[in-house]
């Protein structure tokens, strides 16, 4: 499927601007925030948890990241207004860490301690390599006056394995997943394997460590590894969940959650849905194995009209 998978990817340049549209209907949770509202109370009737992406990054000035901060607020508010059982994940460089890092820093904290206000937690986003040395450090920063703070680590990256054992000596909750960016080999295992192995050695390291994790992925091998060592190691259950995209192998998380599980699912939302689809499209072909019946089927739609 790899090499489908590529063309695809490869193809969503010329995909019609309304064919995305359909298509990201089941990955996105709409434009505003009311959509968003509906899309949490379904997974929550579901027996599912959520946590919320406002899309949108790489502000270039104050006023975005200021804009994007006010966003963040008033997600955590329609949250807190409805009771929904979610969090907020936030991208640092929406926050304005392209722009001055003292800046990022600042609205960060506001943001953390809003949500602290409201019993929410808040997961701080992993983006490129370019910006994971950053990440860690905030995290890690944040995490010693806010405990409602955590992040995410890629398994693809070489240096997440000392990144993990720092994370999990401060105790910091993080995010698993294998990584979505197509990142040098300096920096990021390509091999398919070799990634997987990692994403075990790293969740073992989490999962033993006593600190929690959520396991993200939709890899029904690395959940079976999940599982073994969660046994293995007797893990209560308040120390780990699964983690995984909206509309994304709807049929595992209801195996999980019908097996008693937790699962959080991440919500995206927002006006930049265009940019969102094809970007996840370009950097991680292998989603596109997720979208491609939903692609067939929207053209064999269209040309039944």
């Amino acid at each position: 499927m790899g090499v489908v998978d590529k063309v695809i990817a490869n193809s969503v340049p010329v995909i019609p601007r309304p064919l995305v549209r359909v298509i990201s209907g089941r990955y996105i949770a709409g434009e505003e925030i009311p959509e968003a509202v509906e899309t949490i109370k379904e997974l929550n009737r579901q027996g599912c948890l959520a946590t919320v992406d406002l899309m949108g990054e790489s502000t270039q000035d104050e006023d975005q990241a200021a804009q994007k901060l006010a966003g963040y607020k008033q997600v955590i508010d329609a949250i807190q207004e409805h009771g929904l059982g979610s969090g907020l994940s936030v991208k640092l460089t929406g926050l304005g860490l392209w722009v001055d890092e003292d800046l990022c820093r600042a609205n960060l904290e506001e943001i953390i301690g809003y949500a602290a206000e409201r019993d929410r937690f808040v997961r701080i986003d992993m983006e490129s390599s370019l910006q994971t040395g950053s990440t860690v450090e905030l995290a890690l920063d944040m995490h010693q006056r806010h405990d409602n703070t955590g992040t995410v680590i890629q398994a693809c990256l070489r240096r997440s394995l000392k990144d993990v054992m720092r994370l999990t000596e401060a105790g910091v909750t993080a995010r698993l997943c294998k990584g979505i960016y197509d990142e040098p080999r300096e920096v990021a295992y390509k091999d398919y394997d070799v990634v997987r192995e990692n994403y075990i050695l790293l969740m073992e390291e989490y999962l033993k460590s006593g600190v929690y994790v959520g396991i993200a992925t939709h890899d029904e091998y690395l959940v079976w590894h999940a599982l073994r060592l969660i046994h293995h190691f007797d893990v209560p259950d308040d120390r780990y969940e699964f983690q995984m995209l909206l509309g994304v192998d709807e049929e595992l998380r209801r195996i999980l959650v019908e097996s008693g599980y937790k699962v959080r699912v991440y919500v995206p939302f927002g006006g930049e849905w265009y940019e969102y689809s094809t970007r996840r499209l370009k950097e991680n072909p292998k989603i596109a194995g997720y979208v491609a019946k939903d692609v067939l089927g929207a053209i064999a739609g269209y040309a039944k009209r």
